[in-house]
Protein backbone atom coordinates (compact mmCIF):
# COMPACT_ATOMS: atom_id res chain seq x y z
CA UNK A 1 0.00 0.00 0.00
CA UNK A 2 1.40 3.49 -1.11
CA UNK A 3 2.64 5.63 2.38
CA UNK A 4 0.01 8.75 2.65
CA UNK A 5 1.18 12.34 1.83
CA UNK A 6 2.07 14.37 4.67
CA UNK A 7 -0.08 17.17 3.03
CA UNK A 8 -2.67 14.62 2.13
CA UNK A 9 -3.20 13.79 6.01
CA UNK A 10 -3.17 17.31 7.10
CA UNK A 11 -5.91 17.72 5.12
CA UNK A 12 -7.37 14.68 6.34
CA UNK A 13 -7.03 16.11 10.06
CA UNK A 14 -8.14 19.47 8.94
CA UNK A 15 -11.19 18.04 8.19
CA UNK A 16 -12.08 15.23 10.48
CA UNK A 17 -14.54 15.37 13.42
CA UNK A 18 -12.88 14.33 16.90
CA UNK A 19 -13.60 10.68 16.92
CA UNK A 20 -12.09 10.42 13.46
CA UNK A 21 -9.01 12.03 14.42
CA UNK A 22 -8.22 9.67 17.48
CA UNK A 23 -8.64 7.19 14.57
CA UNK A 24 -6.42 8.56 12.49
CA UNK A 25 -3.54 9.07 14.90
CA UNK A 26 -3.51 5.07 15.79
CA UNK A 27 -3.49 4.17 12.16
CA UNK A 28 -0.69 6.17 11.43
CA UNK A 29 1.18 6.28 15.21
CA UNK A 30 4.07 3.25 13.65
CA UNK A 31 4.61 5.53 10.39
CA UNK A 32 8.28 6.59 11.60
CA UNK A 33 8.70 9.69 9.12
CA UNK A 34 9.63 12.74 11.33
CA UNK A 35 7.10 14.85 9.69
CA UNK A 36 4.16 11.96 10.53
CA UNK A 37 5.28 12.10 13.79
CA UNK A 38 5.14 15.75 14.02
CA UNK A 39 1.86 16.22 12.28
CA UNK A 40 0.81 13.21 14.82
CA UNK A 41 2.01 15.21 18.06
CA UNK A 42 0.23 18.49 17.57
CA UNK A 43 -3.12 16.52 16.97
CA UNK A 44 -2.84 14.92 20.54
CA UNK A 45 -2.02 18.36 21.60
CA UNK A 46 -5.15 19.52 20.39
CA UNK A 47 -6.92 16.56 21.71
CA UNK A 48 -5.06 17.16 25.39
CA UNK A 49 -6.37 20.94 25.44
CA UNK A 50 -9.76 19.58 24.37
CA UNK A 51 -10.05 17.37 27.12
CA UNK A 52 -8.80 20.26 29.44
CA UNK A 53 -11.82 22.58 28.05
CA UNK A 54 -13.67 19.94 29.27
CA UNK A 55 -12.99 19.60 32.27
CA UNK A 56 -12.93 23.34 33.01
CA UNK A 57 -16.55 23.59 31.40
CA UNK A 58 -17.79 20.68 33.99
CA UNK A 59 -16.51 22.62 37.13
CA UNK A 60 -18.24 25.34 35.76
CA UNK A 61 -21.59 22.75 35.64
CA UNK A 62 -21.19 22.51 39.38
CA UNK A 63 -24.29 24.96 40.22
CA UNK A 64 -26.28 22.96 37.41
CA UNK A 65 -25.73 19.65 38.51
CA UNK A 66 -26.59 21.10 42.21
CA UNK A 67 -29.88 22.56 41.22
CA UNK A 68 -30.69 20.82 38.30
CA UNK A 69 -33.10 18.44 40.20
CA UNK A 70 -35.54 21.15 40.74
CA UNK A 71 -35.99 21.71 36.87
CA UNK A 72 -35.16 24.16 34.80
CA UNK A 73 -32.24 26.13 35.45
CA UNK A 74 -31.39 29.79 34.33
CA UNK A 75 -28.58 32.14 34.27
CA UNK A 76 -28.87 35.78 34.70
CA UNK A 77 -26.75 38.36 34.02
CA UNK A 78 -26.35 42.12 32.80
CA UNK A 79 -24.25 44.06 30.21
CA UNK A 80 -23.86 47.81 30.50
CA UNK A 81 -24.07 48.85 34.01
CA UNK A 82 -20.95 51.53 33.76
CA UNK A 83 -21.59 53.32 30.26
CA UNK A 84 -22.12 56.96 29.84
CA UNK A 85 -24.57 56.49 26.90
CA UNK A 86 -26.65 53.50 25.80
CA UNK A 87 -29.16 50.74 27.45
CA UNK A 88 -28.19 48.25 29.92
CA UNK A 89 -29.41 44.60 28.66
CA UNK A 90 -29.97 41.18 30.61
CA UNK A 91 -29.95 37.99 29.63
CA UNK A 92 -32.00 34.93 30.51
CA UNK A 93 -30.58 31.79 29.53
CA UNK A 94 -31.75 28.19 30.03
CA UNK A 95 -29.54 25.53 29.01
CA UNK A 96 -29.87 21.84 28.26
CA UNK A 97 -28.61 19.02 30.61
CA UNK A 98 -24.70 18.77 30.14
CA UNK A 99 -25.34 20.91 27.34
CA UNK A 100 -22.01 20.98 25.68
CA UNK A 101 -20.33 24.76 24.21
CA UNK A 102 -17.03 24.95 24.06
CA UNK A 103 -15.19 27.78 25.19
CA UNK A 104 -18.01 29.50 27.09
CA UNK A 105 -16.78 31.76 29.72
CA UNK A 106 -17.31 35.46 31.20
CA UNK A 107 -18.12 37.25 28.82
CA UNK A 108 -15.51 40.00 29.76
CA UNK A 109 -12.40 37.04 28.90
CA UNK A 110 -13.65 36.66 25.41
CA UNK A 111 -13.36 37.96 22.20
CA UNK A 112 -15.44 40.02 19.82
CA UNK A 113 -15.29 36.97 17.57
CA UNK A 114 -15.23 34.71 20.06
CA UNK A 115 -19.02 35.98 21.61
CA UNK A 116 -20.57 36.39 18.47
CA UNK A 117 -19.56 32.96 17.63
CA UNK A 118 -21.11 31.73 20.85
CA UNK A 119 -24.03 33.48 20.72
CA UNK A 120 -25.07 31.99 17.90
CA UNK A 121 -24.26 28.95 19.12
CA UNK A 122 -25.80 29.58 22.57
CA UNK A 123 -29.30 30.68 20.72
CA UNK A 124 -29.32 27.24 18.77
CA UNK A 125 -29.11 25.28 21.75
CA UNK A 126 -30.77 26.73 24.41
CA UNK A 127 -33.66 25.45 25.90
CA UNK A 128 -34.83 28.84 25.97
CA UNK A 129 -33.21 32.46 25.68
CA UNK A 130 -34.44 35.99 26.76
CA UNK A 131 -33.19 39.83 26.94
CA UNK A 132 -34.32 42.37 28.77
CA UNK A 133 -33.24 45.78 27.30
CA UNK A 134 -33.71 49.42 29.97
CA UNK A 135 -33.00 52.27 28.11
CA UNK A 136 -31.37 55.62 29.17
CA UNK A 137 -34.67 57.47 30.21
CA UNK A 138 -35.61 54.72 32.46
CA UNK A 139 -32.35 54.52 34.06
CA UNK A 140 -32.26 58.29 34.91
CA UNK A 141 -35.30 58.36 35.98
CA UNK A 142 -34.96 54.88 38.57
CA UNK A 143 -31.47 54.68 38.55
CA UNK A 144 -28.95 51.83 37.06
CA UNK A 145 -29.22 49.13 39.90
CA UNK A 146 -33.38 49.44 39.23
CA UNK A 147 -33.19 49.93 36.22
CA UNK A 148 -30.71 46.22 36.49
CA UNK A 149 -33.21 44.71 38.05
CA UNK A 150 -36.44 45.59 35.33
CA UNK A 151 -34.08 44.41 32.73
CA UNK A 152 -33.62 41.19 34.58
CA UNK A 153 -37.18 40.78 34.84
CA UNK A 154 -37.67 41.46 31.43
CA UNK A 155 -35.40 39.06 30.27
CA UNK A 156 -37.22 36.64 32.68
CA UNK A 157 -40.17 37.25 31.40
CA UNK A 158 -39.69 36.84 27.67
CA UNK A 159 -38.24 33.30 28.49
CA UNK A 160 -40.69 30.66 26.46
CA UNK A 161 -39.91 28.40 29.11
CA UNK A 162 -40.58 29.14 32.37
CA UNK A 163 -37.53 28.37 35.26
CA UNK A 164 -37.81 26.77 38.42
CA UNK A 165 -34.20 28.41 39.00
CA UNK A 166 -32.39 31.16 38.56
CA UNK A 167 -28.75 31.54 39.05
CA UNK A 168 -27.38 35.32 39.57
CA UNK A 169 -24.29 36.84 38.93
CA UNK A 170 -24.15 38.71 42.13
CA UNK A 171 -27.38 39.89 42.71
CA UNK A 172 -30.75 38.61 44.69
CA UNK A 173 -33.88 40.23 41.79
CA UNK A 174 -36.64 42.05 43.99
CA UNK A 175 -40.39 41.17 43.47
CA UNK A 176 -39.04 38.04 41.72
CA UNK A 177 -40.89 34.55 43.18
CA UNK A 178 -38.61 32.40 41.60
CA UNK A 179 -35.77 30.51 44.19
CA UNK A 180 -32.62 32.46 42.99
CA UNK A 181 -29.09 31.37 43.81
CA UNK A 182 -26.96 35.02 43.84
CA UNK A 183 -22.86 33.82 43.01
CA UNK A 184 -20.49 36.02 43.27
CA UNK A 185 -18.24 36.39 39.94
CA UNK A 186 -20.77 34.18 38.99
CA UNK A 187 -20.17 34.29 34.77
CA UNK A 188 -17.35 32.69 35.61
CA UNK A 189 -18.31 29.84 37.35
CA UNK A 190 -21.55 28.53 35.48
CA UNK A 191 -22.20 27.85 32.25
CA UNK A 192 -25.65 29.44 32.48
CA UNK A 193 -24.76 32.75 33.97
CA UNK A 194 -21.97 32.78 31.31
CA UNK A 195 -23.90 32.08 28.46
CA UNK A 196 -26.64 34.70 29.90
CA UNK A 197 -23.07 37.42 29.67
CA UNK A 198 -22.56 36.72 26.65
CA UNK A 199 -26.29 37.25 25.14
CA UNK A 200 -26.27 40.35 27.23
CA UNK A 201 -22.90 41.75 25.91
CA UNK A 202 -23.77 41.34 22.18
CA UNK A 203 -26.96 42.10 22.19
CA UNK A 204 -25.67 45.78 24.07
CA UNK A 205 -22.58 46.08 21.26
CA UNK A 206 -25.27 45.46 18.31
CA UNK A 207 -27.57 47.73 19.38
CA UNK A 208 -24.41 50.20 19.87
CA UNK A 209 -23.22 49.73 16.88
CA UNK A 210 -26.74 51.13 15.26
CA UNK A 211 -26.50 54.14 17.69
CA UNK A 212 -22.67 54.67 16.01
CA UNK A 213 -24.54 54.26 12.42
CA UNK A 214 -27.56 57.65 13.38
CA UNK A 215 -24.55 58.89 15.46
CA UNK A 216 -20.94 58.85 14.09
CA UNK A 217 -19.63 61.38 15.80
CA UNK A 218 -19.51 59.93 19.21
CA UNK A 219 -17.12 56.35 17.98
CA UNK A 220 -20.30 54.55 19.75
CA UNK A 221 -19.07 51.49 18.27
CA UNK A 222 -15.53 51.61 19.36
CA UNK A 223 -16.20 52.75 22.66
CA UNK A 224 -19.91 51.00 22.93
CA UNK A 225 -20.51 54.13 25.65
CA UNK A 226 -18.23 53.35 28.06
CA UNK A 227 -16.41 56.49 29.14
CA UNK A 228 -13.22 56.49 27.32
CA UNK A 229 -11.09 59.89 26.72
CA UNK A 230 -12.63 59.59 22.82
CA UNK A 231 -16.18 59.36 24.21
CA UNK A 232 -15.67 62.32 27.14
CA UNK A 233 -14.03 64.30 24.33
CA UNK A 234 -17.16 64.07 21.50
CA UNK A 235 -19.48 64.13 24.81
CA UNK A 236 -18.21 67.82 25.39
CA UNK A 237 -17.42 68.72 21.64
CA UNK A 238 -21.40 67.68 20.73
CA UNK A 239 -23.36 67.50 23.86
CA UNK A 240 -24.91 64.88 24.99
CA UNK A 241 -26.87 62.56 22.40
CA UNK A 242 -30.32 61.48 22.99
CA UNK A 243 -28.96 57.98 24.25
CA UNK A 244 -26.99 59.46 26.83
CA UNK A 245 -27.58 58.80 30.32
CA UNK A 246 -28.27 62.40 32.16
CA UNK A 247 -27.57 61.08 35.67
CA UNK A 248 -24.03 60.07 34.46
CA UNK A 249 -22.74 62.65 32.49
CA UNK A 250 -23.53 65.45 34.80
CA UNK A 251 -19.76 65.67 36.24
CA UNK A 252 -18.34 65.62 32.85
CA UNK A 253 -20.16 68.67 32.00
CA UNK A 254 -20.41 70.30 34.63
CA UNK A 255 -24.18 70.46 35.39
CA UNK A 256 -24.03 68.69 38.29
Amino acid sequence: MERIKIGELRDQFASAPENRVRQLIALYEKDEREGIQKLLESQKKKLEKLSAERARLEKMRAYEHEYEHLGYVCGIDEAGRGPLAGPVVAGAVILPRDCEILYLNDSKKLSEKRREELYDEIMDKAVAAGVGIIGPARIDEINILQADYEAMCEAIGSLSVMPQVLLNDAVTIPQVTIPQVPIIKGDAKSVSIAAASILAKVTRDRLMKEYDDLMPEYGFAQHKGYGTAQHIEALRKYGPSPIHRRSFIGGILGTD
